[in-house]
């Protein structure tokens, strides 16, 4: 008799609903339309956010230095 295998199969993207793709969507055209209708509002909010991610970023590197040290 041969072995049994332990591999469990992966799902393939080929398939899924349209929820996901439909979300996405949206979520491109009302940020499409607050950069057309509002423009330095959007920029404020870029920065903000950009700046946001940078100090997550140091955050886990100084974290990760402390417990390395």
């Amino acid at each position: 008799m041969g072995k049994k295998s332990n591999m469990v199969p992966l799902p393939t993207s080929g398939g899924g609903t349209i929820l996901p793709k439909l979300i996405g969507v949206l979520v491109t055209v009302a940020a499409l339309a607050v950069v057309i209708k509002h423009p330095s509002d959007a920029a404020t909010w870029a920065k903000t956010l950009a700046s946001a991610a940078g100090r997550v970023i140091d955050g886990v590197a100084t974290f990760i230095r402390q417990v390395a040290s």
